[in-house]
């Protein structure tokens, strides 16, 4: 059973967009959340036949789209609101993570009959890995966490020197998208931001206080995110796993939109060990 485009309100914010897989069967299953990444949502590519063939082994599979991503609740694909993903920040996503956790745990949840609320794994795509990983770390209802194509390091994404100094004076900005060719903003609030939440916001650390299971997969072809900071991960963590997945690149053979019936290769070995890791 799939329930789409569902609608969680947040105060002081805006909605949550998200979709659940599930087999309706009465039973209690484990539950994965599902983060995309930068210029992600949750609709993107493959990821709806990733819910559903996890789903398939009897897995409850949430995603959902950060409220700031850019889309809305009327238009959640791609990138109508220019505005909030310029607004958006690391702190607001870690919030609304938050949120889909209070969703999902509360007594009074629709899905109580199908869900497992003490076997929850957060997976995170890219820079959702790190937002997975960070709360993980810090909120005990997560009792196992995945990581794919994880990024180990946000300080190290942000602009120095000049570009930096220009961003400040300016106030704003853009980056393209490639497929859309829009012009994307980050308002400087996004670094101020993280300068004033550093410490909670560094991976590093957050990786090396995770007690529970942490599976981190990773294509050894991947272009965005080099294979190192996954490396670097495993070797922070005593209770990691590292999987590299030949040849795969940062979407494990993905893109959108994807018109085929069946995941690619790549994304179809990432599906088997999540199923594996969430069930064992």
């Amino acid at each position: 059973m799939k329930k789409e485009n569902r609608i969680l309100a947040q105060n002081n914010s805006k909605p949550i967009v998200l979709d659940v897989t599930y087999n309706q069967n009465q039973t209690k299953k484990p539950i994965v959340i599902f983060c995309h990444g930068y210029k992600g949502f949750k609709d993107w590519g493959c990821w709806g036949l990733l819910a559903e063939d996890v789903a398939r082994a009897n897995v409850f599979f949430l995603k959902f789209n950060f409220s700031h991503n850019g889309g809305t609740a009327e238009q959640p694909i791609d990138f109508p609101d220019l505005n909030a993903f310029g607004e958006n920040n690391f702190i607001k996503e870690l919030n609304d993570l938050d949120t889909i956790l209070n969703y999902i745990t509360d007594k009074n949840n629709e899905f109580n009959q199908e869900i497992d609320i003490q076997n929850i794994t957060l997976i995170g795509h890219s820079r959702g890995g790190g937002i997975v990983i960070i709360k993980a770390q810090e909120d005990a209802r997560a009792t196992k966490v995945i990581t794919l194509a994880g990024v180990s390091d946000y300080k190290a994404r942000f602009p120095v020197g000049d570009a930096l100094a220009n961003w400040k004076k300016e106030g704003v900005a853009y980056i393209e998208n490639g497929r859309t060719k829009q012009q994307m903003p980050h308002f400087i609030q996004f670094y101020n931001n993280f300068i004033e939440n550093q410490e909670r916001l560094t991976i590093s650390r957050a990786v090396k206080n995770i007690k529970i299971p942490y599976l981190i997969l990773h294509g050894t072809n991947d272009e965005t995110v080099a294979l190192a900071e996954a490396k670097r991960m495993c070797q922070w963590s005593e209770n990691s796993k590292l999987i590299t997945i030949e040849n795969a690149n940062h979407v494990f053979g993905g893109s959108h939109p994807w018109e085929e019936n069946s995941l690619p290769a790549d994304m179809q070995k990432v599906s088997n060990h999540i199923k594996t890791f969430v069930n064992s």
